[in-house]
């Protein structure tokens, strides 16, 4: 679903410049969500989160008999506020990658998921295939043709990304001639594209699929082949300080556990209607 940019960076270690504060009660977790990254999490009418990590939050929270609360916070500010102690862990979509995890340690990967383009039915670019149906990235070599391909198709059209994610990194590494306008939220992005303003979007597949089903199937298609590994990360996981390696534990065996015993492909069936758990 992201990546760290410069700035996030040096503010993420300028927190953590201090010894880095852990929950004073260990049973006491604080987990931040964004709320706008459905069906991975989102709001319900009433300002509530939802979706298959606030779920999996709970039931991980269970599993480890913590005393959790649940809270809502814009993408941006999540690393350093992990940093500073104002919150203990993230469930946001947050994919791993070898840059984040220079600042922060994670628990998982819980779930993994596909990235695509999406355009207006409309656009010259729907329907466009690339010879591929979907690429890995981790094999650069097979991957070559087809992302050459993708760079022709999108060569000076201007793609909307969710600021600091790892759709960002994709495009800056495979795709130098296409013009990058960044969003705060996904969603902001597909408003563009229903004005004109960019020709495509480029996010994690679920949200993007829900944002097509909000705004009319007959209005929006996905285009390309989707992408998965390499420069995309190894799949989402709950973002921790690095200090609290107990807590991480614990962590770690209580999704190896949900995973083990079924509840995360359930829960990847409800929110989905496909299996994102890893195997």
């Amino acid at each position: 679903m992201k990546k760290i940019l410069l700035a996030l960076v040096l503010g993420a270690l300028a927190a953590g410049s201090a010894v880095p504060a852990m929950a004073k009660d260990a049973k006491k977790i604080r987990i931040a969500s964004e709320g706008a990254f459905a069906p991975w999490n989102g709001m319900d009418s009433s300002g509530k989160l939802v979706g298959f990590e606030i779920d999996l939050a709970w039931d991980l929270c269970k599993r480890i008999e913590a005393d959790c609360e649940l809270v809502a916070m814009d993408w941006d500010g999540m690393i350093p506020s992990l940093q500073q102690g104002k919150i203990d862990a993230i469930m946001a979509g947050m994919t791993i990658t070898d840059e984040r995890k220079k600042v922060i340690a994670f628990a998982g990967p819980y779930g993994t998921e596909q990235s695509t383009f999406a355009t207006l039915k409309s656009s010259k670019l729907a329907g466009a295939g690339v010879g591929a149906e979907r690429v890995d990235l981790a094999d650069e070599a097979a991957a070559k043709p087809a992302v050459a391909k993708l760079a022709e198709l999108l060569k000076g059209k201007t793609v909307g990304v969710q600021t600091s994610t790892i759709q960002v990194d994709f495009l800056e590494k495979y795709l130098p001639d296409v013009t990058v306008r960044n969003y705060d939220k996904i969603d902001n992005a597909a408003i563009d594209l229903a004005a004109g303003r960019v020709d495509a979007i480029f996010g994690d597949r679920s949200p993007v699929e829900a944002l097509m089903r909000a705004a009319g199937t007959d209005r929006m298609t996905l285009f390309g082949p989707a992408m998965t590994r390499g420069v995309l990360g190894e799949g989402m996981g709950v973002g921790l300080r690095k200090a609290d390696a107990e807590l991480k534990g614990r962590l770690d065996k209580a999704i190896a556990d949900a995973n083990k015993d079924g509840t995360i492909a359930t829960l990847s069936q409800k929110h989905f209607g496909y299996d994102v758990s890893v195997r």
